[in-house]
């Protein structure tokens, strides 16, 4: 009997766990390592923190997909990964040895990279945990006026923060004084020019304060600027760009400059046959796509066909993105902001828009077998 590890509980993952409950895997024995039992789709983030969305509708129900499609489940994470040897060793002490892989983890924060900001601050990743620990940040903004930094002025850090301002100051209370530390390049440096004028004039109606400097250092009470700033901040966050896991280093796998998996059409390992990979982990060279649920999403039913034909015997199908996708951004306020190349606009059309696939996305998981 053959065996598949699945390592991540990401959006590719996902849809392949539900195209195994519709299809079974026979003769092989699977198993998917992930340490949440319900996952958190990162496209409805915006909304769920906003206070638009409950928990409960933003849940992939990854351990109960595992069963329906006959797949162990293992609450653990991958700490080092063997590609020649076929092992993988897991946080809880095992080693999972396998003879197909496949990796749809995300991306690790940062936490080394600004000082002080691994004792001090929230990070945005993995949102399952930052969901849980920003309940606490709108406990105490319900007693106090906060105030809250978020580093970071790409899509993640722009809708978090237009989010956070729906949430938390709305008009007669105003829960948090909301700041955006943007860096040097601004807001949304690589949108286009409309949706970046989209995103400021909400962020200018939100009253949130942008600084277009660089975060240099995290105390207990203060966010630092390369300019020597200092910042006021009781909740600091950290939407900064993911890096590849550490344990990807030494796995024998090709990766690219940054560390991240470079694969082939058919979503192999460049190196090794053996080993599958979609969503975050794979180098941005390769999907074409900015590092999000897009590409994961698209991936999803190629990886799941591959998966299943190569544990067969048989040809694999070759998936390549056309490197351009829709972008939809959440601006707060039930507005939203839609790009796709240099064209963009923004209205309550496009969060309707957004708001249909979500939702739609997360129904497939609800759905009877």
């Amino acid at each position: 009997m053959k065996r598949l590890l699945m390592l991540g509980g990401g959006h590719a993952h996902a849809l392949a766990l539900l195209a195994f409950a519709r299809e079974h895997l026979p003769g092989v024995q699977a198993m998917l390592v992930t340490p949440f039992a319900r996952g958190l789709y990162s496209g409805m983030l915006p909304g769920l923190v906003a206070g638009r969305y409950a928990r409960a509708d933003c849940e992939l129900p990854l351990q109960a997909l595992a069963q329906r499609a006959q797949v162990s489940f293992c609450p653990a994470t991958a700490v080092a990964l063997d590609a020649n040897a076929r092992t993988v060793r897991l946080s809880d002490g095992r080693t999972a040895s396998y003879d197909v892989l496949s990796i749809d983890v995300g991306g690790s924060a940062p936490r080394q990279t600004i000082a002080g900001a691994r004792e001090h601050a929230l990070f945005l990743r993995p949102v399952e945990h930052f969901t849980t620990l920003l309940d606490g940040v709108f406990r105490l903004a319900s007693e106090r006026v906060l105030d809250v930094v978020v580093v970071g002025a790409g899509a993640a850090g722009v809708e978090l923060v237009l989010a956070l301002a729906q949430r938390v100051g709305r008009p007669g209370h105003e829960g948090a004084r909301l700041c955006l530390v943007a860096g040097a390049e601004g807001v949304l440096a690589s949108y286009p020019p409309r949706a970046r004028a989209a995103a400021l004039a909400m962020l200018r109606r939100a009253r949130v304060t942008v600084f277009n400097e660089r975060c240099v250092e995290v105390t207990a009470q203060h966010v630092v600027l390369a300019n020597g700033a200092r910042l006021a901040c009781d909740a600091p966050i950290m939407a900064l760009p993911v890096c590849a896991p550490a344990w990807l280093k030494d796995s024998g796998l090709a990766l690219d400059d940054e560390g991240w998996l470079r694969t082939t059409a058919t979503l192999q390992s460049a190196s090794h046959a053996d080993v599958f990979a979609a969503g975050d982990v794979v180098s941005r060279a390769e999907s074409g796509l900015p590092r999000s649920g897009v590409y994961a999403v698209r991936a999803g039913p190629t990886l799941a066909l591959n998966l299943r034909r190569h544990l067969a015997g048989g040809e694999l199908e070759p998936w390549r993105s056309s490197g351009r996708s829709l972008n939809l951004l959440a601006l707060g306020g039930g507005r939203a902001v839609a790009s796709w190349g240099g064209w963009a606009a923004q209205g309550r059309w496009a969060w309707a828009w957004k708001d249909r696939i979500d939702r739609g996305f997360i129904a497939r998981f609800a759905a009877p077998m």
